[in-house]
């Protein structure tokens, strides 16, 4: 299994546009690979992942935002919801450059996650349907296993705030959710 020696660096303020913008590029060229310029899953802004989301995720109190470098150049990016009482913690975004694709950063970063966090015991992430490297990476390098399929005639439990209304209105509006389970 490629895995190439990445270090995590803590997203600053003055990298804050660009990180949102290699994010939302490196969805867009996914499902453009996928679909092709004909894609109905990217929103009215032309995008998979909205500029809101990204900052809601950055922004959150406790959130870890990281860059992906490879020798001092910026590469991907994740971020990182971290639960300190339960230690039940979700890969919140993870991208890597489509120019970047299969040189083993996505799993050295996400290695580095994992050291970074060895108190977890359980991680979660979720993925669009039709990002067919994306569940390869998860289920076959590292480690997931898909726990459910959300579509039209199943909502998560999760994506239902306290008021009852959806959490994410946007993207494309099948997941895979998945779980990765480090300690019992």
């Amino acid at each position: 299994m490629k895995k190439t020696k990445v270090r995590l660096i803590p997203l600053t303020e003055d990298d804050r546009e660009q990180f949102i913008l290699d994010n939302q590029w490196a969805f867009k060229y996914g499902a453009m690979m996928e679909f092709g310029k004909r894609d109905d899953h990217i929103d009215d802004d032309g995008e998979i992942i909205s500029r809101s989301t990204i900052e809601r995720c950055i922004d959150t109190p406790g959130n870890e935002t990281y860059r992906i470098v490879l020798e001092d150049r910026r590469v991907g990016g994740l971020i990182l919801k971290i639960d300190k009482e339960t230690h039940k913690n979700e890969l919140e975004i993870l991208f890597v450059s489509p120019e970047e694709h299969t040189k083993g950063i996505g799993y050295g970063a996400w290695c580095e996650v994992e050291a970074l966090h060895p108190e977890t015991v359980v991680w979660e992430t979720c993925t669009p349907y039709f990002e067919k490297r994306n569940i390869h990476f998860y289920v076959n390098k590292c480690g997931f296993k898909i726990d459910e399929f959300q579509c039209e005639h199943f909502k998560a439990k999760n994506d239902v705030s306290s008021d009852g209304e959806d959490d994410f209105e946007e993207g494309p509006g099948e997941m895979f959710h998945f779980v990765k389970i480090m300690k019992s």
